[in-house]
C-alpha cells in the first residue's frame, strides 16, 4: 500500500536534517508514545551524505486479530536511511529483526524550503507490504495510520528541539 506524508518544520531545511542525525534528538524521539527509545546502531558521514541505522521496537497495542500472527515481543525493525544533504533526499528502508517474509517498507523522504516563511516542508512517500492472508491490507492501513501519527509527533519535536537552539529540555 502507498503512503504520502506531509509535515511543515519550522526550521530552516539545514537544520531539519542536522537533526535528524543527531544523537540527542534521536534519543528524544524515546518520548514519543507507541515507540520504546531508538538504538542508534551506526552512523557514517560521508560528506554530502550520512548513512545511519536506528532500532525501533513497537509498544503501542495491538489487536487479538494481529497478535494470533505477531508476537509484540518481536515486533522491532532497524531503520536504514540515507540522507543527501545535497538534494535534500533521503532513502529509508524498514528492516524488521523478526518476520521479514511477512513485512516490507520502503520509502523515499524530500525536504523543500519555503523560503517566504523560514520554514521545511518533509514530504515521505513510500510503500508498506504486510503479506499475511486476509488481514495483510488491514494491517497496511494500520501500520500507515501509525506512521502518520508518529510523523506528525516527529514534526512537532522537531519544532520543540530545534526552537530550543537543539538543545530541548526534552532531549537525553
Amino acid at each position: 500500500m502507498r503512503f504520502e506524508l506531509v509535515q511543515h518544520v519550522h526550521a530552516p531545511i539545514d537544520a531539519v536534517e542536522a537533526a535528524l542525525v543527531d544523537p540527542r534528538f534521536l534519543a528524544t524521539l524515546g518520548t514519543l508514545p507507541k515507540l520504546g527509545r531508538p538504538e542508534l546502531l551506526e552512523q557514517r558521514d560521508m560528506g554530502d551524505r550520512f548513512f545511519q541505522r536506528v532500532r525501533y521496537d513497537f509498544e503501542g497495542d495491538l489487536s487479538a486479530t494481529v497478535k494470533a500472527f505477531i508476537d509484540p515481543a518481536k515486533l522491532t525493525w532497524v531503520e536504514e536511511s540515507t540522507q543527501d544533504r545535497a538534494t535534500h533526499l533521503t532513502t529509508i528502508e524498514i528492516v524488521p529483526d523478526h518476520y521479514t517474509s511477512m513485512f516490507g517498507c520502503a520509502g523515499l523522504v524530500r525536504l523543500s524550503a519555503d523560503r517566504d516563511s523560514g520554514t521545511t516542508l518533509r514530504v515521505a512517500t513510500g510503500e508498506v507490504t504486510v503479506r499475511v492472508p486476509l488481514v495483510g491490507v488491514k494491517a497496511e492501513a494500520a501500520i500507515i495510520s501509525g506512521l502518520e501519527d508518529h510523523a506528525a509527533r516527529e514534526a512537532e519535536a522537531l519544532d520543540d528541539w530545534l526552537g530550543a537552539g537543539g538543545n530541548s529540555s526534552r532531549s537525553a
